[in-house]
């Protein structure tokens, strides 16, 4: 039995990329500079050593093979003593794609939003279809007991991430997965810690097409530049368009929805909706879900899944039955006491302003004239960096009040923000004053909404306590 070793294991990624391993057979263990629940209780279920830190003692019983995080970085003890000693190394994406993709129908859903959700109802859909897809999702899909599998099928659906694959392969790690059917949600710029212009990652996506074979598929939305200025490039893929105006279906706009995949809300908040293909109805979709955000990232699941077998109907019948992934707009928790009726805490995790715009304004659908309360941390690289303050404020327009956490790893004054912002806004540095701050602004019927894609500091829960406890 061969032994790897995975330097920075408990990532969504490479832990997803241990589970596999060991379900194909290997030895696996791992470290990380921080072991901890729910990755490492769920590594170690599987029987996968886990060991805390990067400490060279860690590779005295020699492995076979390492596989090495894109965290780590030349001067990490451990990076240093393999090359040093000459240990077989590769990275993540690399080892993906020599032992499970080249076998594989791979279904690869990439974009700067809806990756995480759109590749778990993917995945969803097929496993309603009896299909036992194998997949890898950087979150936690909640119609499964973990973020990845082999599968027993030749399908496997990957999370397509443009980040760059490894200290030694600054390529984007999607360009190692090969897809036949490639899902292109969006593409804006972000990343600035690996990137200095949106060109720069539509160079990536363009390596990414270039490998989609003749008889695959890729499903872009329809008239967006970027994306259109990316398949100029070179494409030689069929291509399927999603079109994103969910107004009704009317001789006004029948034409352009002939030529691809089109949805018409049935309710303002998206939670319910007609999908068309080619102006053909397939279905009606129902579901728990809100936002056209999420009609978006529906109907790119429903037209990659008709790619691997699926038929709409089927596909839309699986939807009615889809729990969104954990931190996607996530319902924390329902204050009701003596003080409060109905306040909802949500979680999301949201990293660039088109996301967040999106997520408030499907908050702001479903809740009507009610109150939206949006806390939010820039803790994203490109985020902390200042890149998106200009966008920032007018992302945040359809809460009613905003609260911003200023993190010492925020290299910008976030109170530039108090002027910009539309509404009401409220910037502190001390995340035990913040709680505070909010605790006594909240009232009955009000929405929280927390956005950031770390942890906050564990604000979800200390906020509903000192919420509950006004009771």
């Amino acid at each position: 039995m061969k032994h790897i070793h995975i330097l920075g294991i408990c990532g969504t990624f490479m832990g997803g990329i241990a589970a596999i391993a060991k379900q194909l057979g290997f030895r696996v263990s791992g470290c990380d500079a921080n072991v901890y629940p729910p990755m490492s209780t769920q590594l170690e279920s599987l029987g996968i050593e886990l060991m805390q830190g990067f400490e060279v003692k860690h590779l005295n019983d020699e492995p076979d093979l390492v596989i090495i995080g894109n965290a780590m970085s030349r001067g990490n003890a451990m990076v240093e003593y393999i090359l040093d000693r000459n240990i077989n190394y590769i990275s993540g994406p690399q080892w993906l794609l020599e032992n499970v993709l080249k076998d594989r129908w791979v279904v690869a859903v990439s974009g700067t939003h809806g990756k995480t959700t759109t590749s778990s109802m993917i995945t969803w859909i097929l496993e309603y279809a009896k299909m036992s897809p194998g997949y890898l999702i950087g979150g936690v899909p909640q119609n499964f007991s973990s973020s990845a599998r082999l599968g027993a099928s030749p399908f496997f659906v990957i999370e397509a991430d443009e980040y760059d694959t490894a200290f030694f392969d600054k390529r984007s790690k999607f360009v190692h997965y090969r897809p036949r059917t490639l899902v292109i949600n969006n593409m804006e710029f972000d990343h600035a810690d690996i990137f200095d212009h949106l060109s720069d990652i539509q160079r990536q996506f363009h390596h990414l097409i270039r490998m989609v074979p003749s008889n695959g598929l890729i499903l872009t939305p329809k008239n967006e530049s970027v994306i259109n200025d990316t398949l100029a490039m070179g494409c030689w893929t069929p291509i399927e368009s999603r079109v994103d105006n969910f107004d009704d279906f009317s001789n006004n706009n029948k034409n352009d929805e002939l030529t691809g995949w089109h949805a018409e809300k049935l309710s303002a908040d998206g939670s319910e909706f007609i999908v068309r293909f080619k102006g053909e109805i397939q279905g009606t979709v129902s579901w728990s879900l809100i936002g056209d955000f999420n009609i978006e990232n529906g109907l790119m699941a429903i037209a990659a899944a008709r790619h691997a077998g699926v038929t709409p109907e089927i596909a839309i019948e699986a939807l009615a039955e889809f729990i969104n992934t954990k931190r996607r707009l996530e319902l924390k928790g329902t204050i009701n006491n003596n003080t409060l009726q109905n306040v909802k805490v949500f979680d999301d995790f949201a990293h660039h302003p088109t996301a967040i715009a999106k997520t408030l304004a499907g908050v702001r659908a479903h809740v009507g004239e009610k109150r939206i309360i949006a806390i939010l941390e820039p803790r994203s690289n490109t985020m902390k960096s200042g890149v998106h303050k200009e966008t920032l404020a007018a992302s945040l327009s359809d809460a009613d009040q905003v609260f911003i956490f200023q993190g010492e790893a925020v290299k910008w004054s976030v109170n530039e923000l108090i002027h910009q912002c539309q509404s009401p806004c409220i910037v502190e540095s001390n995340l035990a004053t913040l709680v505070e701050i909010i605790t006594a602004f909240v009232a009955s019927q009000d929405t929280v909404v927390i956005m950031s894609n770390g942890g906050f500091g564990g604000i979800h829960e200390k906020l509903i306590k000192a919420l509950s406890h006004l009771g």
